[in-house]
């Protein structure tokens, strides 16, 4: 019998792609969502990529009785990915309160319930964030967490902390956090991809977007910082290879080769491209106009951030394969896909 994963979020940008990689490793899938950041499409096309359309449930995690009434109902469940939370910088530092409510609680509903109902395994969707902006580059595992530069970053560092604290007090339940560098591109398919509702909040959605003639423009937040270009430095890693560091994560955990009840991970590319390059790349990868132009600076923003990913390597057996420009090729398809342009 297969074995059942919980993907919260698995409607969502990162989450869908990971539900293809879990069941295309032969796992059950079953995924919560609200649909407040994602269309219930997206089922549709997880089914046509694997054949196989994961059960759903619509509600939000932060309602506690309706957590507790999924783990009443799904009671084969082995593990949990989560990825279910509010996570847009900007929109956090305007509405700090709703990001510490809504990403905190879903967190500490889940741990409850994990405990309540014998559920032992849960790989959390953290963030570089939790890093701030670091003194020395690159970072590693290592590298001391520094006072998040947004609430959506502080919350993630939170959400470490409730996940080591509660499972020092509890060696029934096993957390890995993965600390996410800059996910972007699609699914070879085209079929799922970075679909925001409302204005992107991430670079590559806007510069599909711009290239597809639904904005006027594109806007590079700053071009004053201490890089050689002026613009910010990111590691953007393609959203199949980081699915794909989940499935590993989760297997780590199935196995019984966590060296600790808690761990976390760097998921990224080992190298750091600048905003300028990341556009410059696309117009020649893809061979498209794009106009941009360059304004102040987005407040919560750093100024460069890029990971050592040899700790992660070594432990997870995982590496990031899929070229920048294969990337940046598949962001393209799958807007274009989307917006019906040949």
């Amino acid at each position: 019998m297969a074995k059942q994963i919980l993907v919260t979020g698995g409607t969502g940008y990162i989450g869908s792609h990971t539900v293809v990689e879990l069941q295309g490793k032969g796992f059950d899938v079953v995924v919560v969502d609200d649909l407040s950041n994602s269309q219930i499409t997206v089922l549709d096309n997880i089914e046509k990529i694997t054949g196989i359309r994961p059960a759903f449930e619509q509600f939000n995690l932060a309602d506690r009785d309706k957590t507790d009434a999924f783990f009443q109902k799904y009671s084969n469940i082995e593990a949990i990915i989560h990825f279910a939370a509010f996570k847009a910088v900007g929109e956090s530092v305007q509405k700090p309160l709703e990001y510490y409510r809504n990403n905190l609680t879903s967190l500490m509903n889940l741990l409850e319930c994990m405990n309540k109902y014998g559920v032992k395994h849960m790989v959390f969707s953290s963030s570089c964030t939790v890093y701030g902006q670091p003194d020395v580059l690159p970072v590693t595992e290592e590298t001391p967490r520094k006072e998040a530069e947004s609430p959506y970053g502080n919350t993630k560092a939170i959400c470490e902390d409730i996940m080591r604290d509660y499972c020092a007090t509890n060696d029934k339940i096993n957390c890995i956090a993965l600390r996410y560098f800059n996910p972007i591109g699609a699914h070879p398919t085209a079929l799922i991809g970075e679909l925001p509702v409302g204005v992107p909040n991430n670079l590559v959605p806007f510069i599909t977007q711009t290239a597809a003639g639904l904005r006027e423009e594109l806007s590079i937040f700053g071009d004053d910082y201490d890089t050689p270009d002026g613009t910010a430095i990111r590691d953007y890693i393609n959203v199949v290879d980081l699915a794909e560091a989940h499935v590993v994560a989760i297997n780590r955990m199935l196995d019984e080769k966590q060296k600790a009840n808690y761990e976390f991970f760097n998921v990224g590319t080992g190298s750091g491209y600048s905003v300028n390059e990341l556009v410059q790349a696309f117009i020649k990868v893809n061979k498209v106009d794009l106009k941009y132009k360059i304004v102040g600076r987005r407040h919560g923003d750093i100024e460069k951030i890029w990971a050592d990913t040899s700790y992660g390597n070594k432990e997870l057996g995982w590496s990031a394969s899929r070229t920048l420009e294969e990337t940046l090729e598949s962001a393209w398809k799958w807007e274009k896909n989307v917006r019906g342009i040949e």
